[in-house]
Parts: structure tokens; sequence; C-alpha cells
């Protein structure tokens, strides 16, 4: 029965009402609106990947075109659509200029969302089931919800305009809701967890099957029992309930598409991506373990001992959540380092499983807890300690796009003010957790709250200004001067960005003496949707190009001596206004040495 009616320490029962419920949700919301939407629009995008998302989800809202996203004139395959879909929702919005100027609010906002639905999914849960040894409910509902919003990654890609973030908030609402029904089948209904399982496959594709399957799958043998998750989850009804809100878009766009569709998403950006590795993005088998322990940072320990104990037992269904919320890791645990390209967001449906594992095993009065406690308190001084000694690793910190990070940020005093709170954190754990560790956990959790609004959003703005700021200038500074006709063009280090700021086609280019010769063809002959290329000469060609290049390829020999017109200088970055006879003449110089055009290879991830 729900936990309104029971709890199960000892004999004792808890009742949670429904106006302690709502007090503490109320509570999880406002905590939830700090962490996710403080300041969320007050930066620019971040290259290179969110640009391409905005991109897509603002053509859509522009175009009416809301089956295929499409970026900077091509298809953009990788994703299905339900995060376009949002972001061009909201880019639909009336006034977008005035109150998103940078266009990071209608970019990030599913992905804050999402987080903010996850944290009041796991409080609700908690507070519905009690599990053993969660005397005060609403407590432990709050410690879940920011021990989720707290990881490392989801700190990171709540406001990251992708679809990781969406991604994990579906699958683990779908998950809860599967736990929620084997727990308490008289009262939960079976199919609202596959029709939310059908959205999170159109957030990122069939991996969210994948996910749920094996999750249940180790569920039922951790309990040995297979019958019944079996007859009380429904999988054969449930999957048909999941197609029928997933498919739909996959037949229509492969119906309009075709086989690019089908070789890219299916291809390469599900099979090829499972069984090889693209993008560089090798790792060794062993990778998601670090990424386990970091995501969990400081409280590391107690996720490690509360996986130990939800592997062990076989609970009562209603008590089972632990052993549920561990089975769920070892489901992203074992599928991802099965997979050949490994990346730290695919760790991120894992996050909600640890939060739930953090949380239930905090208040346990068992010698591993307490030193679980210790090792978690002991950590987060250690990352104090880290902080405090910012002055002797800050200024090693090199990166050729913001060349003047290391002194602005020791100017800034945010990493010392994170010093500050991590020490808070550890203190409260190490003087707390004797007393009261359910409270201990929060405290320290408070701590980390205001040591992500005071220190590392402002550490991220800081950043911003740096890094993306120039990006924007040299945008504005193109559509200021662009004359009609005129192409815009990219060469060096390729931001994405740049396309969605000028809302026009951007042509980039690498920093080969081949990109130089890839560029001078592309402007004759190149088509994309909103842009064709003409041969100079013709009467529709311009004689001249607009070209974003960083200075470090500038002093490249093949770009030399080109005599641009300098438009203007933002940060590491030039725009010069380029005569394309002279582009030609070097394009045709080079050719004759034997460097040649490549830019009609097929290239996945080409933008």
């Amino acid at each position: 029965m729900p936990a309104s009616a029971r709890s199960t320490e000892g004999p004792a029962l808890v009742v949670v009402s429904d106006r302690q419920r709502r007090r503490v949700l109320g509570l999880v919301m406002v905590l939830a609106v700090l962490i996710a939407l403080w300041r969320l629009g007050s930066t620019g995008l971040m290259d290179e990947t969110p640009p391409l998302f905005a991109a897509a989800g603002r053509a859509m809202a522009d175009t009416g075109d809301w089956l295929t996203p499409r970026v900077n004139g091509l298809p953009r395959y990788d994703k299905p659509p339900l995060v376009y879909w949002l972001m061009g929702g909201f880019n639909a919005l009336p006034g977008r200029e005035t109150w998103d100027p940078l266009g990071s609010w209608a970019a990030r906002l599913p992905s804050a969302l999402a987080t903010v639905a996850m944290m009041l999914g796991l409080s609700d849960t908690l507070l519905r089931w009690p599990q053993p040894g969660t005397s005060r409910p609403g407590r432990t509902a709050v410690a879940a919800a920011l021990a989720f919003a707290l990881s490392p990654l989801v700190l990171v890609w709540t406001r990251t305009a992708v679809s990781d973030a969406l991604l994990c908030a579906l699958l683990g609402l779908s998950l809860l809701l599967q736990w929620r029904r084997f727990a308490c089948p008289e009262s939960v209904r079976w199919w609202p967890a596959w029709v939310v399982l059908g959205l999170a496959v159109l957030a990122k594709g069939p991996v969210a099957v994948v996910l749920t399957g094996l999750t249940l799958l180790i569920f039922a043998a951790l309990r040995r029992d297979p019958v019944t998750p079996w007859q009380r989850l429904r999988p054969l009804q449930g999957l048909l309930i999941t197609a029928s809100v997933s498919l739909p878009w996959y037949a229509a766009e492969l119906l309009v598409e075709g086989q690019p569709f089908w070789d890219s998403f299916f291809g390469y950006h599900n099979l090829q991506r499972f069984t090889s590795v693209v993008n560089d993005h090798l790792q060794p088998w062993w990778f998601f373990g670090p990424v386990m322990l970091v995501a969990a940072l400081p409280f590391t320990p107690l996720l490690l001992v509360g996986l130990a104990q939800g592997l062990r037992g076989r609970p009562e269904p209603p008590d089972s959540l632990q052993q549920f919320s561990s089975a769920w890791l070892l489901a992203v645990l074992l599928l991802f380092t099965t997979a050949a390209t490994k990346l730290p967001s695919y760790w991120l449906p894992a996050t909600p499983a640890a939060a739930l594992l953090i949380a239930l095993i905090a208040a346990r009065p068992c010698w591993p807890v307490r030193a679980a406690w210790l090792s978690t308190a002991a950590l987060a001084l250690l990352l104090a300690a880290g902080f405090w000694s910012s002055p002797i690793w800050v200024p090693l910190i090199s990166d050729p796009e913001m060349p003047t990070l290391a002194p602005d940020l020791l100017a800034s005093g945010f990493v010392l003010r994170a010093a500050g709170w991590f020490t808070a954190a550890g203190l409260i754990g190490v003087l707390l957790h004797r007393r009261d560790a359910l409270v201990a956990l929060l405290g320290m959790q408070g701590a980390l709250v205001l040591f992500h609004l005071t220190a590392l959003v402002p550490i991220a703005e800081l950043a911003d200004q740096l890094r993306q700021q120039p990006v924007r200038q040299a945008a504005a500074r193109m559509s200021e001067s662009r004359q009609e006709r005129e192409p815009l063009a990219m060469v060096g280090a390729m931001k994405p960005s740049l396309h969605f700021y000028t809302g026009r086609v951007i042509l980039f280019e690498g920093r080969s003496d081949g990109a130089l010769v890839n560029l001078a063809d592309r402007l004759s002959h190149e088509r994309r949707r909103g842009w064709q290329g003409h041969p100079l000469g013709s009467p529709q060609a311009s004689d001249t190009l607009l070209l974003v290049i960083d200075r470090g390829t500038a002093r490249q020999e093949h770009w030399r001596g080109l005599n641009p017109q300098l438009l203007g200088s933002y940060g590491i970055y030039e725009v010069w206004r380029l005569d394309r006879s002279r582009l030609d003449q070097r394009a045709a110089a080079l050719m004759q040495e034997g460097v040649d055009a490549d830019w009609r290879d097929p290239r996945p991830e080409r933008f």
C-alpha cells in the first residue's frame, strides 16, 4: 500500500499526509528551481554540440518543418526529435528576442525542466513508499532529490542544451513508475510507465528500451523471481504502447528522408557507436567505474555501501526500492561498459538510481555506513583543500581559446568561495552524522547548493565571457557587415554557435591547406537548403566573402599574403572580408602541389 498508510521501520507506522507531502514537494520544487533555473540564460551556448541542438530547434520554429531537424542547411539525424520539438516550442513563444537574447533559455529549458521533474519524481516516490530505516520520509525525500541534482554530471548537463538530461529524466520516471507498479499493483496502473518510455525513445532512441529491459532482467535475477515482475509490469503489452508512442515519427522520417536517415541514425549514431569507436572517444573497459565514483562526489562512499547492501537479500515488494535502484545502476554500468564508444554523459541515466542509494543508506545505524560517513566528510574536506590550493594549480591552466582564464579566475575569488562551501560541508558531515545522519546529509547538501549558486554558476559566466562572447561579437560583426549574396565562412576553430547567432549558413573548415582548397571549391559548387554556391564571375556570385579565422590559423603559410580587409578582432578571432579571386588563386596553387578538395567525401558529423 502507499506510504501514506505505512512504513517499514519496525512495527511503527509512519503516515505521510497529503498536506505533508505537498509541503515537502513544494520545498523540493523551490530547490529544483534554484539549482536548475537560476541564471539559466545568463550565458550563451557553449560550443561545440549545444548550438547544433539549439539551431535545429529554432529552425523548426522558424520554418514550420517539425519533422526533420536541420542545422546549417543540412539534415541532423543524430537524435530523435523530442528535444528539438521542445526547444522549438520555447523558441516559438512571443517576444523571443526580448526574454531570450542569447538563445540559451529556450535551448536549455528542456534539460533544466527535466531535472526538476526527476527531482520531484524521486521525492514523491519516497514520500508514498518510505523504505526500511526511513523514519522521517520527508527528509529522505529531499535528500534523494538533492543527491541527484548535486551530482557533478547532473549539474553540468542540467544547463547544457543537449538531449542527455531529457533522456535521464524520462527513463528515470519510467523506471520509477515500473517500480511503483511492482510494489503496489492494486493501486498503480501499469501502462503510464510504458508511455513515458515511448517519450524516452523519442528523446534519444532505442537505448531507452534496452536499459529498461536490462534493469528489469537484473531486478528479477536479484529477486530470483521472474514471474512476478512479468505479471505485474506486462512488458509485451507495454512495448506495444511504447512503440505506438515512438515509432510514428521514425516511420515518417524514414519515408521522407529514406536511406540517408537509416544509415546515419541507426547505422552510425546507434549501431556504430556501440560496436566501434567514433570521434576518437576510445576509453578503457573500466572507464565507467571512475565515472561512477566522480559522479557521486562527495557522497561516493555512501553510494558504494548502498549498492552493496542493495544487491543482498530479497525484500518484500514495497521495500525493494534499494534493490531496484541497484539493478538500475548495474544496467547502465553493464550496457555502456560493453559499448566501444564511451562518454561521461552516458552515465547520466544512472544518477537517479545512485541518488536513491545514497539517501536510503545514509541513516542506517551500522558500521559500514558510519565508515562511509567519515569517508564522505573526508572527501569533502579533501576537495576543499584542493580548492584552497588553487593559487598553486590554477596558473597551470592553459587554454588557447581563453588565454586570460587563469589570472581572471584567481582574481574573481570564485574558487576560494568554492573552498569555503566544501569546508563547511565537510565539517557538517563530521559534527552531525552521529547525532542525526539525515540532518548531516541535508546540511552538507545545503552547503553544496550554495557552492553551485555562488561559485559554480559565476565560474561558468566568467568562462562564457572569455570563450563564447568573442564568437558572438564576431557573429554580430558579420551580420552588420554582410553585403547582398556575400557568403559566410569560418576556418580553424569551428564554432557552430557562429551559425546559431548569425542565423545564416556558415561554411566551416579546419586548419589544413586542404581546408582552404575545400572552401574555395565549396563557394563555387556546394548546395544546401537556404544557400547555394556559385563560381566566381557568375551573375549570382559575390566577389568577396566574410571569414572568421582564429589567429593561430591566420599565421599558417597558406593563409598568409591574401591581403584581407580586417573588419574586427574579438578575442582570438578576426573577421575578414576576403577577395574570392585571391582565395581561388591560392587554392589553384595548392592543388598544383597535390592538395585535393575532399569535402564531397561522406562525413557523419558534418555541419
